[in-house]
C-alpha cells in the first residue's frame, strides 16, 4: 500500500477515489487509500447500530475493561504510534508520543471512573421517588481534524462510547495512517465486532452520514467554516451535537506576573505543534510596563528554535502539516504587514521547497487586520500593548471566539475576577490553556458549543431522562 515516490503537489489530491497521506518534511507520499461508496458506507453504519445492541448493555465496569487494555497498548506501542502521527502531519516525535501517553491517560480515567459520572441523579418533587438517568443514544459521528490524530479522535470516542454509545469516525484525508492505526487499537484491545468503526470517506459523503436514521448524534473538532456546515446539517436533521471549533486565545500578561516563566510558557503555547493548535497562545496582551522587555525576550526565544527533521529529538519545531495551511499562515502575515503591522522576527518561509514556516512575531497590531481578527493556525506571534488589568481584558474579548484565555499575574484575588469577565470556554490562571481528562473542555461564541471530556462531556450524547415514581 505504501508508495516510495518524491512529489510536489497539494496533499489532499485524490486518484481514482483515493485519498493520499504525504508526508509533511520529506513530501513523499506514504500510502494511497481506498475511500468506499455510499453502499459500503450504508452498510458499516448498519452494523455500527447493530453492535450499538450489544455494547450498551455492558455495565459501565465493563466497558471500561477494553478501556484499560487499550491503554495498556498505547503505552507499549507509543513509540511506533509516535511515528505515525510524526510522519503524517508533521508534528516532533517528543510532542506525538506525549500525545499517546495522555491518549493511554484519558482511557484510564474514564475507565477507572466508575459509573458515577453516570450516577442517577435524585430530587425531590411531589412524588414518592422521582430521578434523572442518563442513557446512551445509540451510533454518535465524529468529523476529526489532523493536529492531533490520536487525542482528539480518543478525546470525542472513549467518554462516548463508556456512556454505552458506539462511534463512528471520518478523519482528515492527510492522517488516514493514523485513522486506521486508532481502529487496529479497538480491534486489538478486543472491542466487540464494529462498535467503532473507521469511515474512509470524502466530505461529500458526510452530509449522508449525518442524514442517516440510524445515526443520532454528530460531534466534529475543526475550523468554524467546517462547524458552520456540520451543524447545519445536523440541525436540518435533528440530531444531538458537539462543535469545538477555533480560536484565537488571548494570553494577558499583567505586570506582576513571573516574568519569565510566562515568557518561556507562552513560546511553549504558541509553538506548540508548529502552533497549529486551537487554543494554542495567539494574541498575546501585555501591560505596558513590561512590553518592551516581553517583545525582545519572545523575540529571542523564538529565533533560538531549530526547525528540522520532526523525528530528531533535537529539533523544537517541524513543518506545517500541509502545503495549503503555509499558503495561508504566509498570506495572513504579509497582508497583515501591508496594513501596518510589524514583523520583528520570522515573516517568511524558511525556503522556497520545504513547508516550514519560521517562528513569526508580530507588533503594531491593531483591529481590521488578518493577525488580530482571525485564528492564525501557524507559528504567529502577535504582541497588543493594555494600559492596565482592564483594557486587557476589553482586547481579549474583541474577537469572535471564546475558546481558552490564560491570565499572568500574582494577584490571585484581582485573576479571580478578571477571569469571570473573560469570555472563554477555559481561564488557565498562570498555565498556558491545555485539556484534561478531569475537567469540561469547549468554548463559546464561535469557538463552538457543548462539552467534551469530564462528567460533563459522558452526558453529552446520552438521553437525559426524567423517571418519576408515584
Amino acid at each position: 500500500m505504501t508508495t516510495k515516490l518524491v512529489v510536489r503537489m497539494p496533499i489532499f489530491v485524490q486518484i481514482y477515489k483515493k485519498m493520499e497521506s504525504v508526508n509533511p518534511y520529506s513530501q513523499e507520499i506514504i500510502a494511497r487509500y481506498d475511500e468506499i461508496n455510499e453502499r459500503e458506507l450504508n452498510l458499516l453504519i448498519e452494523k455500527n447500530h447493530q453492535a450499538f445492541t450489544g455494547w450498551h448493555v455492558l455495565s459501565y465496569w465493563q466497558r471500561g475493561t477494553y478501556f484499560k487494555k487499550m491503554a495498556v497498548l498505547l503505552r507499549e506501542k507509543k513509540q511506533e504510534l509516535g511515528a505515525i502521527i510524526t510522519s503524517e502531519m508533521g508534528k516532533i516525535i517528543g510532542e506525538s508520543v506525549a500525545e499517546i501517553e495522555k491518549c493511554a491517560w484519558l482511557c484510564d480515567y474514564y475507565a477507572e471512573a466508575t459509573a458515577g459520572l453516570l450516577k442517577p441523579e435524585h430530587y425531590e418533587a411531589d412524588v414518592s421517588s422521582s430521578y434523572v438517568r442518563f442513557d446512551p443514544i445509540g451510533s454518535v459521528y465524529g468529523i476529526m481534524p489532523w493536529n492531533f490524530p490520536f487525542w482528539q479522535t480518543l478525546r470525542a470516542a472513549v467518554p462516548t462510547m463508556m456512556a454505552g454509545n458506539t462511534f463512528l469516525l471520518k478523519h482528515a484525508p492527510n492522517v488516514q495512517g493514523c485513522a486506521h492505526a486508532i481502529e487496529h487499537l479497538f480491534m486489538d484491545a478486543g472491542f466487540p465486532d464494529s462498535v467503532f468503526t473507521n469511515l474512509v470517506i470524502p466530505v461529500e459523503l458526510s452530509d449522508r452520514v449525518i442524514a442517516n436514521p440510524l445515526v443520532q448524534g454528530v460531534t466534529l473538532t475543526g475550523s468554524r467554516r467546517a462547524g458552520q456546515a456540520v451543524a447545519a446539517a445536523a440541525g436540518r436533521h435533528l440530531k444531538k451535537s458537539v462543535m469545538e471549533l477555533g480560536g484565537s486565545d488571548p494570553y494577558i500578561v499583567l505586570a506582576d506576573a513571573q516574568f519569565n516563566e510566562s515568557c518561556k510558557t507562552g513560546v511553549c503555547s504558541r509553538m506548540l505543534n508548529g502552533g497549529q493548535v486551537c487554543i494554542a497562545a495567539k494574541r498575546f496582551i501585555v501591560e505596558e510596563s513590561i512590553l518592551e522587555q516581553f517583545i525582545e525576550e519572545q523575540k529571542t526565544l523564538l529565533e533560538n528554535m531549530r526547525l528540522g527533521d520532526p523525528m530528531l529529538e533535537t529539533t523544537d519545531m517541524g513543518p506545517m502539516a500541509r502545503a495549503d495551511l503555509l499558503e495561508n499562515i504566509e498570506y495572513q502575515v504579509n497582508e497583515s504587514a501591508k496594513m501596518g503591522a510589524t514583523i520583528l522576527t520570522g515573516g517568511s518561509r524558511l525556503d522556497n521547497e520545504s513547508w516550514f514556516y519560521k517562528p513569526t512575531l508580530l507588533i503594531n497590531v491593531k483591529k481590521g487586520i488578518p493577525v488580530y481578527d482571525e485564528e492564525t493556525f501557524g507559528p504567529v506571534s502577535v504582541v497588543i500593548p493594555a494600559k492596565d488589568p482592564e483594557e486587557a481584558i476589553r482586547i481579549a474579548n474583541d474577537t469572535i471566539y471564546g475558546l481558552g484565555a490564560s491570565l499572568w499575574t500574582q494577584n490571585i484575588a484581582l485573576a479571580e475576577k478578571l477571569a469571570a469577565k473573560l469570555e472563554a470556554g477555559a481561564v488557565f490562571i498562570n498555565g498556558m490553556t491545555k485539556s484534561d481528562p478531569r475537567l469540561p473542555f469547549g468554548g463559546s461564541k464561535q469557538s463552538g458549543f457543548g462539552r467534551e471530556l469530564s462528567n460533563y462531556g459522558i452526558k453529552e450524547f446520552t438521553n437525559i431522562k426524567t423517571v418519576w415514581i408515584k
